[in-house]
């Protein structure tokens, strides 16, 4: 008699391998590829949600799914026992709980498995202690998914048909509101002119600066040069330094990460885009293959938590002791956002042995980075405090108080695994005493002026939506993608010289904003959709109640809707000033999946279009029908060739570009193992697909969006 295996089943096929092989032959561990259901788009308006049934939604099976449900259910039946690991979150839970439904699994039993990081005895331990799938989670996440339907689906279509904009948000449209109300104060911000006054001292041929603060007690501000040379006239005194202050300063090590400081900081040191940090992370998670064996080098990477295992800490400090010294090893210091969940540790690595440059060869380029990062974080964060000797001096002359310090690193601490990413400069002043009257002093006036607040980077969006509370780690790289593939804004240098880049918001941005504020301010704002994340959390916690809070927001959404149908006027295409070739009718700019084009205002009778940027150069070529020359054109898939006499003539011809070679993609193929590459289809469309073509097949399939529909 053949042993009956147990079933687990997880979200990626990249888990998949590393975890039967801890488990061992008893068990049989597949992937569920994400999601496997979602809501329906029947029913009334589309939404999946019966409304007038307590909000009560119908789920379908995804189209891209039914071959893995098909084969899940196939795989099930041969299996004793039934184990859902998908991911420690709030989409893992209702992932789970969907895989239940389809596949009838008993959910009052203890079936589900979580663990924060993919290692042997992390596994191993999980799976000592299974529970029941949670219920409170699961509606969290469906009221979450209900709510962001139907804002989805009713606000899109509203901005759709009025405005030609591509779609609305709860997160993702105060996200923008965010943008645009700081680019309405750059614009509206006036300069204005201050002067500062610095005394320039030399002793014992040490140069330093020490800075007007105050005049007579008071704090100083200087507003023109006329101020500026008064007080400079008033300083015909000696310059006494009146007070020494000494004092040892320790500065502590950072917390560890949790999502959203994890893409602050690759944004900032490495220059990654939020989604490239959230992608490469996945893969650390997930597992690496390390001389030969699978192993995942980070714990989960969406957390809003800095706690730390016991045993991690542990790790680290006898790691710390070892590397560096006993007195290197510092303490625990942890300290969360008030927002936060705390439902899994902060971002860490998961073996201490593997050093960044241990497994250097293991890794890609972009992955040695990061995991160095993450790295140098997890130890930095439990080191012994940098230790600094400071200095500051007042100097006085006839009432003008000026004020100089400086630094002397005395013991590097946490400096010593994290110099890469934190630097130190010592500032030495020179040995001075109290009453001391200084001789070789100059005062030096700069003109200044104010300047407006800076612009939204990546790094600076995601630490303005954490602190107020919008979103959730798991979201800040999705919502600032969508933002900018909706072209609402566009990410640019802040200048020629600098390499960061910010966010600025486009014309379409301006008006999607503007409307949005205009007829549903009162939802779309930073309060109302922080106190909903709340809602949610409480949801998850037992202590809301979800068909209480739909309830809430559909009757405070429904009037602002039926309003804005009624009163927002709707916009007229911007016309070319020129005259459709084929019907004679006004050529008017219009939005597209691939941006603006121009079309035929008789659309949908005549379906004249072309590039916004269509250029016409002559060839040497002519046309084999009609022999009228031939024209170079741009065209949506590139470059092609077509007849003068068009619309008479209409023949085209393809121009053959040199074949672009496959990009790697850093990814393996579930199927047969070798790397997954990037390609261009015929059609100029670009795809993911196994290098081992022809003899594997393999495509990876990209979700595609319901109309009017996005996740947050």
């Amino acid at each position: 008699m053949i042993k009956m295996k147990k079933l687990v089943i997880v979200e990626s096929p990249s888990k998949s391998r590393t975890i039967e092989k801890y488990l061992g032959n008893d068990y049989k561990v597949v992937s569920s590829k994400g999601h496997i259901r979602d809501l329906a788009t029947s029913g009334k308006g589309g939404l999946g949600i019966d409304i007038e049934n307590h909000f009560t939604p119908t789920y379908v099976i995804s189209k891209d799914k039914k071959e893995t449900v098909k084969e899940l259910k196939e795989t099930a039946k041969k299996c004793s026992e039934i184990y859902l690991a998908s991911d420690p979150d709030r989409e893992g839970e209702a992932i789970a709980w969907h895989l239940a439904e389809v596949l009838e699994v008993d959910k009052d039993q203890k079936n589900r498995v979580i663990f924060n990081e993919i290692t042997k005895n992390a596994v191993i331990e999980a799976f000592k202690s299974p529970r029941t799938i949670d219920m409170d989670l699961v509606k969290s996440q469906e009221t979450r998914r209900m709510l962001d339907r139907i804002i989805g689906f009713k606000l899109s279509g509203l901005l759709q048909n009025k405005i030609k904009s591509k779609s609305a948000g709860r997160v993702q449209s105060v996200a923008l509101n965010l943008i645009v109300e700081r680019e309405k104060e750059i614009q509206a911000f006036k300069s204005e002119e201050y002067w500062t006054i610095d005394a320039l001292v030399t002793k014992n041929n040490k140069k330093f600066k020490a800075s007007l603060n105050k005049v007579h007690g008071k704090k100083i501000k200087i507003k023109n040069e006329e101020e500026a040379k008064a007080i400079e006239n008033a300083c015909n005194g000696d310059y006494v330094i009146t007070k020494i202050d000494k004092k040892v300063k320790k500065k502590q090590p950072r917390l560890p990460f949790i999502t959203s400081t994890l893409q602050q900081e690759a944004s900032t040191k490495l220059n990654f885009s939020s989604k490239k940090t959230m992608s490469i992370a996945q893969k650390l998670y997930e597992g690496i293959s390390i001389k030969g064996n699978h192993e995942g080098l980070i714990t989960y990477m969406r957390s809003d938590s800095t706690r730390l295992s016991d045993v991690f800490v542990k790790e680290a400090f006898d790691y710390i002791e070892k590397e560096y010294g006993k007195k290197y090893v510092g303490k625990v210091h942890q300290k969360n956002n008030k927002n936060a969940q705390d439902a899994h540790e902060a971002i860490r690595v998961t073996h201490i042995d593997y050093t960044p440059d241990s497994i250097k060869e293991d890794l890609t380029n972009d992955e040695y980075k990061l995991y160095k990062l993450i790295y140098a974080r997890s130890i930095a964060y439990l080191m012994a405090p940098s230790q600094s000797d400071s200095v500051s001096v007042t100097i006085e002359n006839e009432g003008h108080e000026f004020n100089a310090s400086g630094s002397v690193l005395t013991f590097d601490g946490y400096l010593k695994a994290y110099k890469d990413y934190e630097q130190n400069k010592d500032e030495v002043l020179p040995e001075m005493s109290e009453q001391e009257v200084l001789k070789n002093v100059s005062l030096e006036r700069k003109q200044h002026f104010t300047e407006p607040p800076l612009r939204y980077s990546e790094a600076r969006l995601i630490k303005e939506m954490e602190e107020k509370g919008i979103g959730r780690p798991s979201t800040y790289a999705s919502i600032i993608d969508t933002i900018q593939k909706r072209l609402y804004v566009e990410l640019v240098k802040s200048n020629e010289n600098s390499k960061t880049k910010v966010f600025i918001p486009t014309e379409q941005g301006f008006l999607t904003d503007a409307k949005l504020q205009e007829y549903f301010s009162s939802i779309i704002n930073v309060s109302y959709t922080a106190n909903m994340e709340k809602d949610l959390d409480e949801i998850a916690e037992g202590r809301k109640e979800s068909y209480t809070e739909l309830k809430e927001f559909y009757d405070k959404f429904v009037p602002l809707l039926d309003e804005a149908y009624e009163k927002m006027e709707k916009l007229a295409p911007q016309k070319t000033g020129e005259l459709c070739p084929e019907c004679g009718s006004e050529l008017v700019y219009r939005n597209g999946k691939y941006g603006r084009f121009i079309s035929c205002s008789n659309f949908p009778a005549c379906k004249y279009t072309k590039s916004e940027n269509e250029e016409e150069t002559q060839s040497e070529e002519t046309c084999p029908n009609c022999g009228s020359p031939m024209v170079m054109k741009k065209g949506r898939y590139g470059s092609f060739l077509a007849c003068s006499n068009y619309p008479e003539c209409k023949t085209i011809k393809k121009i053959n570009a040199p074949k672009e070679e496959p990009k790697p993609t850093g990814e393996m193929c579930p199927e047969c193992g070798k790397p997954l590459i990037e390609r261009k289809s015929r059609y100029g469309t670009t795809f993911v697909g196994c290098s081992g073509f022809p003899k594997c097949r393999y495509i990876k399939k990209q979700p595609k969006k319901k109309k009017g529909e996005e996740n947050e």
